[in-house]
């Protein structure tokens, strides 16, 4: 072992022995202080988390949690599932409307929309689609600095089989001149 590797060796066993020994103000070691300030500080988020649809829905990602997977299932119908801007600017801000119509026999409910970047920005509604009637999705792409044909997704997570559907937009983002 070279000096440089046997000081970085002490150092954290010094650093490790000295946490070790810490004690909290109840007399326990570091790792029981840290586990207290671990269960006080989710207590504390969970008695501020209000209970509501959306903060319950709002969990679910890719992976759908339970609450979820049981709601009744219903079908989603999209006029179209992708979207070319064509040829855009740099920096522009383009816009376009995705139009649904829950076409099952149960309320709708769109967990969560999520874009593939930063640059794609979904917004979808909250509250839940009646069976037969109609709602949009809205993205907002900005492609900042990309440029040439670009590819992004929209990931919609919801009480359909299967459970997300993926909206595609595509464009061929143009070099600003100068």
């Amino acid at each position: 072992m070279n000096m440089r590797a046997n000081i970085g060796y002490l150092a954290l066993l010094t650093a490790g022995l000295v946490l070790g020994g810490c004690q909290s103000e109840n007399g326990g070691t570091a790792e029981a202080a840290k586990a207290e300030v671990v269960a006080s500080t989710e207590k504390k988020a969970a008695n501020e988390i209000p209970n509501t649809l959306e903060a319950n829905k709002a969990k679910a990602t890719d992976d759908i949690g339970t609450e979820a997977k049981n709601d009744p299932k219903t079908k989603i119908s999209f006029a179209g599932e992708e979207h070319d801007f064509g040829k855009i600017m740099q920096d522009s801000e383009n816009t376009y409307i995705f139009k649904f119509t829950n076409s099952g026999t149960q309320p709708l409910i769109i967990y969560s929309a999520k874009g593939s970047c930063g640059c794609t920005v979904p917004e979808y509604p909250k509250e839940p689609i009646a069976p037969g009637e109609d709602g949009e999705i809205k993205v907002v792409y900005k492609p900042g600095k990309q440029k040439d044909m670009q590819t992004k997704f929209v990931t919609l997570t919801a009480n359909t089989e299967p459970e997300q559907t993926k909206l595609k937009i595509t464009a061929e983002v143009q070099v600003k001149e100068g």
